[in-house]
């Protein structure tokens, strides 16, 4: 098994430490997928607004969060605001920041697709029977469209989850940094230790993440009938 260098993963807390990177990892993609969503349905009713200038700066914020690479708006943040903002912000903090921005632009875009897809005469009969605008999204359009968003906003955090690995970039100590301080402190022991590091951190990312993957796939074939 030494020969193999998959002793590496046991040795010493090497797979405490790697463990415990991916609660980090887990716990910023929580955080970040809890807010996007709330955020999100505001974006995407904004997304939907009478007001054409609310729609334009709704449209540009969504623009812009898909041309800018998410990296860019992490060195953005961390290298750039937080030495003019006279507040400490932490490196996990600004990714949790970042992400909310980039999941609730692509969540908004989400559920401006879904409601845009319901039949135009579901508002109208609201309408017809006396419902004000508040009162039509809350009773009729948002319950129809939840089951048509389900399985893109369950995408979206498929793709959140995968995206926080761009955190080891500002120094937060998730699993993927804690795969390479082990990399580099191992190597000339392990020569394959790359190896078996990032093999392992593939297995947990698709642990994570094919199960939701599937279910994502599985509730869209369900309601697609």
């Amino acid at each position: 098994m030494r020969d193999l260098g998959v002793n590496i993963l046991f040795e010493g807390l090497n797979m405490q430490r790697l463990l415990e990177g991916l609660w980090i990892t887990t716990r910023i993609a929580l955080i970040s997928i809890s807010f996007s969503i709330v955020f999100g349905i505001i974006t995407g009713l904004f997304m939907l607004s009478n007001n054409k200038i609310v729609r334009l700066f709704s449209r540009f914020y969504l623009e812009m969060m898909r041309i800018v690479p998410i990296l860019v708006w992490l060195f953005i943040f961390y290298f750039g605001v937080t030495k003019i903002v006279p507040v400490h912000l932490s490196s996990e903090l600004v990714c949790v920041i970042v992400f909310v921005m980039w999941g609730s632009a692509e969540m908004g875009d989400i559920v401006r697709g879904a409601i845009s897809s319901l039949p135009i005469h579901q508002k109208e009969s609201g309408i017809a029977i006396g419902l004000t605008e508040l009162q039509i999204y809350t009773y009729i359009i948002i319950p129809q469209a939840i089951r048509r968003l389900i399985p893109g906003a369950i995408n979206l955090a498929t793709r959140m989850i995968k995206t926080t690995s761009l955190a080891v970039f500002i120094g937060v100590i998730e699993v993927l940094k804690v795969g390479q301080q082990i990399i580099e402190y191992s190597l000339l022991t392990y020569p394959t230790a790359p190896l078996w590091i990032y093999g392992f951190i593939f297995s947990l990312y698709f642990m994570i993440c094919y199960p939701i993957s599937v279910l994502a796939r599985k509730l869209e074939m369900k309601w697609q009938h």
